[in-house]
């Protein structure tokens, strides 16, 4: 018996290759710094574990609607109404099993055979794998190191063609921290509208900006939002990556595809982490803000060291948690990819980072900085000896 193609295809997530191979290293004893997982290194919330303590206390560990409990996507309505300016009514919100699971559906929902999906590059891993998995075509959109990998209307235009579906907007992005100022959303959206094409917003990072706040593309019009599907989660915004609870809001035609697919896959969204959840969204934000502070100091600090290692370049990320280096410049010899230098780092400086061919861009790495300063501090200098010893 043979697998399908669809599983023969699919790649695993390197991302998560990365952390565990960090992780087994660490078993055995060895001092590995991790700058590979994407995750916030805090502790979810006291309240919020507290709240999924109660629920199952009360018993709350049966099945909940497919859509999830009416309260959780009242409380999500609120909060897109108020911090994203978008009015979605409780129809159009669905609970999902984490945003990742909220992206699957959607492309599932839209996508029939050879459908094309716009993915800029350098793309979060999974985007590219799950269009295939539902049968669609990435069309792959290459962004610029020298635009700060900002995505503008300009270069959409040239990838656009009459099989066309939809667009994955990822802002701000993983892997690279770029933030799309809102005055190019509004020629994105003027775009997209013109070319009925729909728009997938991963807003997954929105409460981590710096420089420029968050935009929802959603907010910008009633016509933008008839065309798209803002995808958010609670995993980055209070440190909750385990718990796996997102949302999707959207017209309802399309939450309702989502709502069936969920019946009839995973049935619901774990009761008592909803509840969770609900807690999470009544803080008013102050748990994020307090990361946010945090990451921008981490920030700050790893974009001084990175600038004072010959031949690295990096864009400043401006939203997210982290940054993209250029590491080209030591692509050579013994070194001949990415893959190669990842693995160099792990064995030599005992730090763990994800190659950028991996978001499609060869010859970059991923940093998160979602690790504690010491860890930076250390980790950078490690990785500055070992980078010297390539000269």
């Amino acid at each position: 018996m043979e697998l399908s193609k669809r599983a023969k295809n699919l790649k695993p997530s390197p991302t998560l290759m990365i952390t565990a191979k960090a992780k087994e290293l660490k078993a055995k004893g060895i001092d590995i710094i991790g700058f590979g997982a994407g995750e916030p290194d805090f502790d979810t919330p006291s309240y919020v574990k507290e709240g999924a303590i109660k629920a199952l206390k009360e018993g709350k560990t049966k099945y909940t609607p497919a859509a999830g409990i009416p309260e959780l996507r009242e409380a999500i309505t609120q909060k897109l109404k108020l911090k994203n300016k978008i009015d979605y009514v409780v129809s159009e919100v669905v609970v999902v099993p984490g945003a990742k699971m909220g992206l699957y559906e959607i492309f599932a929902s839209i996508l029939d055979e050879k459908d094309e999906v716009i993915v800029p590059s350098p793309y979060w891993v999974s985007y590219p794998e799950q269009i295939e998995l539902c049968d669609g075509k990435p069309v792959f959109l290459e962004l610029s190191e020298k635009e700060n990998f900002i995505l503008t209307a300009e270069k959409l235009k040239t990838v656009i063609t009459k099989k066309t579906k939809a667009l994955v907007l990822n802002t701000p992005s993983n892997p690279t921290g770029a933030v799309i100022p809102q005055e190019e959303l509004e020629k994105i959206a003027d775009l997209c509208l013109q070319n009925n094409i729909l728009i997938i917003s991963d807003e997954c990072y929105e409460e981590f900006t710096y420089e420029k706040p968050h935009t929802s593309i959603a907010s910008l019009s009633p016509e933008v939002k008839a065309i798209t599907f803002t995808v958010g989660a609670f995993s980055k915004s209070y440190s909750m990556t385990g718990w796996r609870l997102g949302w999707v809001a959207a017209p309802q035609t399309y939450t309702q595809a989502i709502i069936n697919i969920q019946s009839q896959t995973i049935s619901n969204p774990t009761s008592f982490a909803q509840y969770g959840a609900l807690e999470a969204l009544k803080d008013n934000g102050e748990f994020p803000k307090m990361m946010r502070q945090e990451f921008r100091k981490r920030r700050d600090y790893l974009l001084s060291e990175l600038a004072d290692i010959q031949g690295v370049t990096c864009p400043k990320p401006e939203g997210a948690f982290y940054a993209f280096p250029n590491l080209s410049y030591y692509i050579k010899g013994k070194i001949k990819n990415d893959l190669d230098l990842v693995s160099y780092l792990l064995e030599e400086a005992k730090i763990a980072v994800v190659p950028g061919s991996a978001f499609g861009k060869e010859g970059y790495i991923r940093m998160s900085y979602a690790t504690s300063m010491e860890n930076i501090k250390e980790g950078l200098k490690r990785m500055k000896q070992a980078l010297k010893k390539l000269l």
